[in-house]
């Protein structure tokens, strides 16, 4: 399948030159500019936009694939892309926030979007009376585990904290270490270490709704912080990353930590599911699955981490907004979003779609399906607060009392610097 694509995708360069040689020509076509920024996903896409541009005679896109920097640059300059489908974080949302986004609440796409997913996409912020941005593919994100070893060691997959700490236990006791880290990344440590312990211990919007209504009276005696909810998941955290890892976690890195998990070395991974590919060069047939952390003792807390991967938008600035929402309802046909979400193990974020065809990721379905998934805690803070660099020292040794009374400084700062938030929707963006 992928080869298909790989050779699709190579057709379909030739096919979209020739077809843009033609626009250029005055084919009569109005022609719309399509961002697209995951770069693991281009073949795929670029021959989504040759059948999209060959099976009809009204509009051409061209796919751009330049970046969200150059995006960001072209909003300045007043002249955004038609279309965008780009990873949905803050970078993307500071042009939700300012409205300068279209309305795509009547559209087919948005009515087929699942109502449970608004919440998430609200996080970064909106704009009100408007759905600005839709969710295209979400990807989720839990423990892999090695299922041979589980297997022989007699272990079923942890459902409470007590049943991890006792795997682990009956894991080092065999000589097995239980959680294979990569401390030396700083980004292993925030995607996996402290997401997971956060999101399987606290609800991560209240959290986060609470900070922005603290804004700059964060700290010791607000309703909510950093030192007074994470104190305790970030202790559990320590304890899993002190006394359950290899020895060498802290010279380890990502590449290190597939190959080694590969070769066995580790019963379970903190890692996405963008590792199984690197995982699978060393070792095509090892048998992995997934769960989510369990960080209470209550198994109805389990839930699995996610990321819009990629949302869809089309600017205000846009001259085309009509061409751009045609492109847009072909995008998300059931045959166009679930092919694509199947081939980079994401979940279709529209109603009824079906999960993902690989048993790698079977154990994240049932989590996803019934909506017990939460947005990692990493990516809700402004990239000013360096929360990769906070969650490295912590599992580097770093007192985490420390670490998270210097995030309340960090948020309250932040919050007082920023502009008092508006609610007047603005016709045209800024």
């Amino acid at each position: 399948m992928k080869s298909t694509r790989l050779a699709a995708g190579a057709t379909a360069l030739v096919l979209l030159g020739a077809a843009l040689t033609s626009c250029a020509a005055g084919d009569g076509r109005e022609t719309i500019r399509f961002t697209f920024s995951k770069r693991e996903a281009i073949s795929f896409m670029t021959d989504l936009v040759a059948e999209y541009n060959s099976s009809q005679d009204d509009v051409r896109v061209e796919i751009d694939t330049s970046g969200v920097d150059v995006v960001s640059a072209s909003f300045v300059r007043g002249n955004p892309p038609d279309i965008m489908l780009a990873n949905y974080n803050y970078e993307i949302a500071r042009f939700v926030q300012r409205c300068a986004l279209t309305d795509l609440s009547g559209t087919e796409a948005a009515q087929s979007t699942r109502e449970d997913l608004q919440p998430l996409m609200d996080q970064y912020g909106s704009c009100d009376g408007r759905i600005s941005a839709l969710p295209y593919s979400v990807m989720a994100a839990s423990v892999i585990y090695n299922q041979e070893i589980f297997d022989a060691q007699g272990i079923d997959v942890p459902q409470t904290w007590d049943e991890l700490i006792a795997a682990c236990d009956r894991l080092k006791a065999a000589g097995i270490t239980p959680f294979y880290a990569t401390f030396k990344d700083d980004w292993t440590v925030g995607q996996g270490w402290y997401d997971y312990s956060l999101g399987g211990s606290l609800d991560v919007i209240d959290f986060f709704d609470g900070m922005a209504r603290e804004g700059a009276e964060v700290g010791a005696d607000s309703s909510v912080s950093f030192q007074k909810d994470f104190a305790e998941p970030m202790d559990r955290m320590l304890q899993l990353a002190t006394d359950y890892v290899n020895a060498d976690a802290p010279s380890r890195g990502y590449g290190d930590g597939n190959l080694a998990f590969s070769k066995g070395e580790a019963a379970m991974y903190l890692q996405g599911p963008w590792a199984f590919s690197e995982i699978a060069k060393t070792a095509p047939d090892l048998r992995l699955g997934t769960f989510p952390l369990p960080m209470t003792d209550d198994a109805d807390d389990l839930a699995v981490r996610v990321n819009m991967d990629l949302a869809a938008m089309i600017p205000e600035g846009s001259r085309h907004q009509e061409a751009a929402r045609n492109f847009l309802e072909f995008l998300y046909l059931p045959e166009n979003i679930e092919a694509y979400n199947e081939s980079q193990l994401g979940f279709t974020p529209t109603k009824g779609a079906p999960a993902p065809n690989d048993p790698r990721i079977a154990g994240m379905t049932e989590y996803y399906d019934s909506g017990r998934i939460y947005q990692g805690p990493s990516v809700l803070v402004p990239k000013t607060i360096p929360v990769f660099n906070y969650a490295q020292a912590m599992a580097l040794g770093a007192d985490p009392r420390g670490i998270l009374r210097t995030m309340d400084a960090d948020w309250a700062r932040v919050a007082f610097r920023a502009p008092a938030p508006t609610t007047e929707t603005k016709e045209s963006g800024e």
